[in-house]
């Protein structure tokens, strides 16, 4: 298989943590801002070159929906979706959407709760257009408490599975997820920024699923409301902009009433590990959309 150096991080927004441009396919949907934070990280991200897993050249050993595996001694499960158009000599890159607390990994592969199929992995799998393997693990109890480490082994196993029968390019791995689904996407960041390219935290509460280690620089978004406790959301932020070497600052966020967000790209940040924050002028919820109060798929700024 023929390897290329590439870029392994296209753009300082949430479609960058998917790495725009990677593959010979954009996500669709980028803003100016992000199109112009994509050429800054481009120039500066030449950080390594693609590497294939040991899935790649073989016929697909893993079908698309709902995969079981034994994980710490107990049977878990998660979901997996698979491009239509899988090619087996084509690495992808890969997104692991985690659910919140109560929700489910259907929830998520479906995006049944905010708007079905349009919200399907946070609004990712849409803009993706056949470019990523997806997978939803299902927590234990509809949660993330990731006892003794517990989640963390049930993705590396679930990783294995995928990487052996699969064909990923194991530099694109992401993670991302809302609220308890944060929070476990966040002890990623911690315990695996040597495996994971990107994280994404919506929403996370607190360190609810821990951070073992934690001193390792991985790219990172956060989104977060003004009116949802805020302040944890920036102290989990702040974590990353100084491990990835940024220049500590207070961004500006929205006003309340104003129905409006803002992200702000942080400079002086380690070539390669850039630290996006979107704050947005809501409370608790996934898909926030300027203008108006509450949750809509098609409407929200977020996945873009």
């Amino acid at each position: 298989m023929r390897l290329r150096h590439r870029s392994m991080f296209g753009s300082a927004a949430l479609a960058a943590l998917l790495v725009l441009g990677l593959g010979g396919t954009a996500l669709a949907g980028r803003s100016g801002a992000a199109a112009s934070a994509q050429a800054d990280s481009v120039a500066a991200a030449e950080v390594g070159a693609l590497a294939a897993s040991a899935g790649c050249g073989r016929a697909p050993g893993l079908a698309s929906g709902t995969r079981t595996i034994s994980s710490g001694g107990q049977s878990r499960s998660y979901i997996l979706r698979i491009p239509a158009n899988y090619n087996q000599n084509n690495p992808y890159r890969l997104v692991l959407g985690f659910h919140w607390w109560g929700g489910t990994a259907v929830d998520v592969d479906t995006g049944q709760t905010v708007q079905r199929d349009v919200w399907s992995y946070y609004g990712l799998q849409r803009l993706a257009n056949n470019s990523t393997i997806f997978v939803a693990p299902q927590g234990i109890g509809n949660g993330w408490a990731n006892s003794g480490g517990s989640d963390v082994t049930f993705v590396d196993a679930i990783l294995a599975q995928i990487e052996a029968n699969l064909c990923v390019e194991t530099t694109q791995r992401f993670a991302v997820g809302f609220s308890y689904g944060g929070a476990m996407s966040y002890a990623l960041a911690c315990a695996r920024a040597n495996v994971f390219r990107a994280v994404a935290v919506y929403g996370a509460p607190r360190e609810l699923s821990g951070c073992s280690g934690g001193t390792q620089p991985i790219a990172y978004f956060g989104a977060h409301g003004i009116g949802d406790n805020i302040a944890s959301g920036r102290a989990l932020r702040d974590r990353f902009v100084r491990n990835n070497g940024c220049t500590a600052q207070n961004p500006p966020e929205p006003p309340g009433g104003s129905l409006s967000h803002r992200t702000t790209t942080y400079s002086g940040c380690r070539a390669g590990y850039p630290v996006v924050w979107a704050a947005f002028d809501g409370g608790h919820i996934a898909a926030p959309q300027d203008g108006a109060p509450g949750d809509s798929g098609s409407r929200t700024w977020l996945p873009g």
